[in-house]
């Protein structure tokens, strides 16, 4: 681990301005000889709201959708699956409804003409418990109302949907019967060894997770301040402490800068035994209409939370609570944030300013880091 001024980018960008209480960032470059990457990680926290470190772990929101992708990935490296085949072939009950015959691959990029959000959480403001069944029939059936012609090979135009996460979420767990945390785990955590969990597989491998995590928004009908429990309303009502295929993730930092260092490679063809290029080509191919990839987001060209030194062909994502990941191939760096910014308020939107901000500083450093060898 490079000694750096990390902390200090943390401490100025983040912790000052008010953007969050707690902060942990990151940065990886690929050293001169090409032999392994060298990390780097810098941790600041508010005084007196949560005495964290740099290995606190976070709510990675979001950021739990190129976890999903990936895992799906692996299972189409190994013949379990297609990411052509239609929905309904892993969902028989989906077979009928808008978005039976979508396949996987679409959903992923956000391209099956389903609406932005439900509020399948509902149930529980009334104190009522949430049906799986019956919200996956909801998202099934949550197709915007412009999208009635016949879709497109590409897909409908994009729209970021959570809906179609959870609806491959649960499309894997048929396939390979087994809870969808599980899944992530054995094909993604497991093999690069990352400390990335859902809360219950947290809490089984650390005593001390509860007091390790980051809280995030104070809820009154959830019981006043979350930590140590999914943030996501429709992922918490759907997977409680499970993990849904649109979010539903913790993790640390190192563990996220990890993944995007493994991704990296797979990119160029250095870690075939985990995943491919031509396996993960799907994922970060550029598409039509947009930024949106499957699995992960690309650079726009305006105004990218990315920043303005990460390369054109980076790909990541954000996640709600402030976490991100983005990934400059052509660079060999990686660059990730997590943030608790919506604590105690999803209100506070300072994040949106900081972003940029955060990941140039901390591509710059890469940059510096990888010319120094």
């Amino acid at each position: 681990m490079l000694i750096s001024s990390l902390d200090e980018i943390a401490q100025e960008l983040v912790i000052l301005p008010g953007v969050a209480p707690a902060a942990v960032i990151g940065a990886a470059f690929r050293c001169a000889t090409g032999s392994a990457f060298e990390l780097g990680l810098g941790a600041a926290f508010a005084r007196g709201r949560f005495p964290g470190t740099a290995f606190s772990f976070f709510d990675l929101a979001s950021v739990s959708k190129p976890f999903l992708a990936t895992s799906a990935a692996r299972l189409a490296k190994r013949g379990r699956l297609a990411l052509e085949e239609p929905l309904a072939e892993f969902l028989p009950e989906a077979a009928g409804s808008p978005t039976g015959d979508l396949p996987l691959e679409l959903l992923l990029a956000h391209r099956g003409g389903l609406e932005a959000h439900k509020n399948l959480f509902a149930p529980l403001l009334a104190e009522c418990p949430v049906s799986k069944r019956e919200a996956c029939a909801v998202a099934c059936n949550a197709r915007r109302p412009e999208c009635v012609e016949p879709m497109p090979s590409s897909g409908y135009p994009p729209v970021y949907s959570d809906l179609g996460y959870l609806l491959v979420g649960f499309a894997l767990e048929r396939r390979e019967r087994l809870p969808l945390d599980e899944i992530v785990r054995r094909e993604v955590c497991a093999p690069l060894a990352l400390d990335i969990g859902s809360v219950r597989a947290l809490r089984a491998e650390h005593a001390d997770f509860q007091a390790r995590c980051a809280p995030t928004e104070t809820i009154p009908f959830r019981g006043g301040e979350l930590r140590g429990v999914v943030h996501d309303e429709n992922a918490w009502a759907v997977s409680g402490h499970g993990s849904s295929g649109h979010a539903g993730l913790f993790g640390t930092a190192e563990a996220v800068l990890r993944f995007g260092c493994a991704l990296l490679d797979a990119w160029h063809g250095r870690r075939e035994e985990w995943l491919s290029a031509a396996n993960l080509e799907p994922l970060v191919r550029e598409r039509p209409l947009g930024t949106l990839r499957a699995g992960f987001d690309g650079k726009s060209t305006e105004q990218s939370s990315a920043g303005k030194l990460a390369g054109s062909r980076t790909f990541g994502h954000l996640g709600f609570t402030g976490t991100s990941l983005w990934c400059d191939p052509d660079a060999d760096r990686v660059a990730i944030m997590l943030t608790n910014r919506v604590c105690p308020s999803r209100e506070n939107t300072r994040i949106r300013g900081a972003r940029p901000a955060v990941h140039d500083a901390l591509f710059s450093w890469a940059g510096a880091g990888s010319s120094g060898f």
